[in-house]
């Protein structure tokens, strides 16, 4: 056992950790969940990249935004900043089918270049309204495909014992995108004048689509995917590579049989896939169902927690906390950046796989609706005005920004995507993962067109009431957890059938349209047993130790 697999058992504490051999933690699973990221990484840098952008002068007289504060100016920059979340919503949706048919790897190297040629046209607009929207639009909707892609392909990777550090390593390049454009946008604020001090930024949001692309370029297929296209031989040499293991290891043998077993399961029950006979299964299957809805609520949950209205606009919520100065708004963004990203690692390191994901969701709801009414509070009671020296009370609201911006990352922030990614059988997860992100976008969209009013209008000119909502959808998210969601960490993806239940549809509703169901049935249900035995089924050692796994449902 190396150094850092001995560290690994030190700091995730679970049942599978326990028992599966330590070989599967090698260094290529990490080294592909980090290529698959970078999508995550345009997402972080491409949302977070335009909130600095906006508050420059050059890019306020170029695009012609008007008065500082004004609602007219705050609208025409809700415009802007929303139209990427637009795209994304778009992206997200037809992510779907594009992965079922083309597969997670060869999808992600075309996102790249989408992103790419959306930066191209944001960074070459040159004060035009037009080409500043179709780019980002455009970018939108490679950056929308990623977030569905991104959590599905590494979950699909992962070793069950770190899939919550793995998947969650997906919100972990959404931070550090967002830091890295934070800092960016506070370098050209110094650095740069006229119109590179904007474009600068704009067009160095490429480079982590560049990176995406080219590593990507070097990674496998997902061995699920090859599972679902028959590809046997295939998906055991891709697992054997990912796990460190022969093909003739008695976990890998498992771990393979597992995803034979279900995927045949899956066939027997609802025949070859449709659009519409997965919509069936999705939406009339109880235990199906169950999990696609719980995916929908995490996302609009996130989103509702105003992180995104932070992130976007976070130089704007600093200067109306008494924050004076460009240059001081984007630098106390660079120091909130750099806490999401300390935070976001701490928890997948501490907690992801050993707190698990329904203790994380509970406890920072409380924490984070506390620090939105704190900062709504202070700035009802005690509201800064230009040219005043910010009060203590003034600084700790600054504090409650940051420790906002922790909590989030401790739970909300890395744990929906884990949990959406991790739960649905596995020929709906692309299809439950895309409502999923689809859904966040849609919200994200809402919230990044809704929030520059808010900041002027609700509660009145401070904008007050803006953190009283955002801080209110955080309380009210603890009662929803508590109820609906169960803990996962340690389970198999094949095991979550268990978990969430899976019955079987009405006869007449899943074979209303086949005029032979034995034939039909037999046919769509795969190979047979004897013939899984000569496409990659053969070896598979029947005796092998089965992982035991306790199954509890909290709460």
């Amino acid at each position: 056992m190396t150094l850092s697999q001995r560290i690994l058992r030190k700091i995730v504490k679970n049942e599978a950790m326990a028992s599966d051999p330590p070989e599967i933690y090698g260094w290529r699973v990490y080294l592909l969940a980090c290529s698959a990221c970078f999508g995550a990484m345009s997402f972080g840098w491409d949302s977070s990249v335009i909130g600095g952008v906006i508050v420059m002068p050059p890019f306020i007289d170029d695009y012609k935004l008007g008065v500082k504060n004004s609602p007219e100016s705050a609208a025409l920059a809700a415009n802007i900043v929303s139209t990427l979340q637009a795209g994304c919503f778009l992206g997200a949706l037809i992510a779907s089918p594009l992965t079922d048919r083309f597969g997670r790897k060869w999808c992600l190297i075309t996102i790249s270049m989408i992103i790419l040629a959306g930066v191209v046209m944001q960074s070459a607009s040159s004060g035009n309204l037009g080409p500043m929207y179709a780019g980002r639009f455009i970018a939108g909707v490679g950056v929308g495909a990623a977030s569905t892609i991104n959590p599905i392909y590494v979950s699909e990777n992962a070793p069950r014992a770190i899939r919550g550090l793995l998947t969650g390593l997906y919100q972990l390049f959404i931070v550090t995108g967002g830091m890295l454009a934070f800092w960016i946008n506070y370098s050209a604020s110094l650095h740069f004048s006229g119109k590179l001090q904007y474009v600068f930024p704009l067009a160095i949001q490429a480079l982590p689509a560049l990176l995406l692309c080219g590593c990507m370029l070097l990674c496998q297929e997902s061995p699920r995917w090859l599972a679902r296209r028959d590809r046997w031989e295939e998906t055991k040499a891709v697992l054997s590579r990912i796990r460190n293991l022969p093909s003739t290891h008695p976990y890998l043998e498992e771990e393979f049989k597992e995803i034979v077993d279900q995927l045949e399961r899956e066939r027997q029950l609802i025949g070859d896939a449709t659009f519409w006979k997965l919509q069936k299964e999705m939406w009339t299957i109880p235990g199906n169902r169950n999990r696609a809805l719980i995916s929908i609520f995490l996302m609009i949950c996130q989103q509702m927690t105003g992180t995104n209205a932070i992130n976007t606009y976070a130089p704007t919520i600093f200067a109306n906390l008494g924050i004076t100065g460009v240059s001081n708004t984007l630098f106390s963004t660079g120091i909130y950046g750099i806490v999401k990203v300390l935070s976001c690692m701490a928890f997948l390191l501490f907690m992801a796989d050993s707190l698990g994901r329904r203790r994380s969701l509970l406890w920072t709801s409380i924490a984070q609706g506390l620090a939105m009414f704190y900062i709504g509070l202070y700035v009802r009671i005690a509201p800064p005005k230009p040219g005043d020296i910010v009060p203590p009370a003034g600084y700790f609201a600054l504090v409650s920004i940051f420790l906002f911006a922790a909590f989030f990352q401790f739970g909300w922030g890395p744990t929906c995507w884990i949990y959406a990614s991790e739960i649905p059988t596995a020929r709906l997860r692309s299809m439950n993962v895309s409502y999923a992100a689809a859904t966040q976008w849609l919200f994200n969209f809402v919230v990044a067109r809704a929030v520059p009013t808010m900041l002027v209008t609700a509660g009145g000119p401070t904008g007050y009431g803006t953190y009283l909502i955002f801080g209110s959808f955080c309380f009210s998210m603890f009662v929803f957890v508590w109820f609906f969601i169960p803990e996962t960490k340690g389970i198999s993806l094949e095991s979550m059938d268990a978990l969430f239940g899976v019955t079987a549809a009405p006869e007449k509703s899943l074979h209303e349209d086949e005029s032979k169901p034995e034939e039909t049935t037999q046919a769509a249900a795969g190979p047979s047993s004897s013939e899984h035995s000569q496409t990659g089924v053969a070896g598979l050692n029947e005796k092998a130790p089965a992982r035991q796994q306790q199954i509890e449902v909290a709460g």
